[in-house]
């Protein structure tokens, strides 16, 4: 059986809201309902909080995750990537448990809006895959990239360019390519990615979520729009 492990990585510093991980979301903490999320999945194996913060590891725990160890204070800063915290926890499992998931699932507290069953689904798209490195969930994106811009020297430079469109920034947006916006809901790879240097590796599939439930809560607002919508749809919740 192939083992599967959900990451929710929750750091103690946040400069946009404080303690942004732990805020009181409909009568809970906002990291419960990534956790919520995790045990409600019929194949996921185990639930790790990856946090440097012995008050969110305690919350975490309550709710349901397991906390083994503190991520160390120098993986825990605003520049710290994805692949720098997953590559150590791994890297701290295999040699302090021998433990080696083949699958790992990332669920940020900070898109804590998911539905039943969609987790499963979409690790559904990797699991029977062997040619799939990756799944990422998106939704449709609000703003088109052939309409962006880099500023240098004082001069306008568009942001892609096209072979098959002359000037795409001037052309309607019905007549553009459609692009995708990567959520931060669901985020599955292979350990060996991780081991390999890189969170998703080549072929990334996509998994379609509603763009009403894409919240990304980095500011007090959105931390209000998560409320009203968990409110108001039948969505996992401790």
């Amino acid at each position: 059986m192939t083992e599967i492990l959900a990451i929710i990585p929750a750091r103690g510093g946040s400069k946009g809201i404080p303690k942004k991980n732990i805020r009181m979301v409909d009568g809970h903490p906002l990291i419960s309902y990534s956790i919520q999320a995790a045990l409600e999945s019929k194949i996921i194996n185990r639930i790790i909080c990856s946090t440097d913060s012995k008050n969110i590891g305690n919350i975490a725990q309550k709710y349901g995750a397991e906390v083994p160890f503190l991520r160390p204070l120098e993986l825990a800063q605003d520049n710290t990537s994805d692949l720098e915290t997953f590559y150590w926890l791994l890297t701290e499992l295999k040699d302090r448990e021998n433990y080696n998931p083949e699958i790992i699932v990332q669920l940020r507290p900070t898109s804590p809006i998911r539905l039943p069953g969609q987790i499963d689904e979409a690790i559904d798209l990797i699991i029977n895959n062997q040619v799939v490195d990756s799944v990422r969930s998106v939704t449709p994106a609000k703003a088109t990239p052939y309409k962006m811009w880099n500023i240098k020297d004082k001069t306008l430079y568009p942001l892609l360019k096209s072979n098959k469109m002359k000037e795409p920034y001037n052309m309607p947006r019905q007549q553009l390519p459609e692009v995708w916006w990567q959520t931060g809901t669901i985020d599955i790879t292979r350990a060996k990615n991780i081991f390999s240097g890189t969170m998703t590796g080549k072929i990334i599939k996509p998994y379609i979520i509603d763009a009403e439930h894409a919240v990304d809560i980095d500011q007090i607002e959105s931390l209000d729009e998560a409320e009203r919508i968990i409110k108001s749809i039948n969505c996992i919740k401790p």
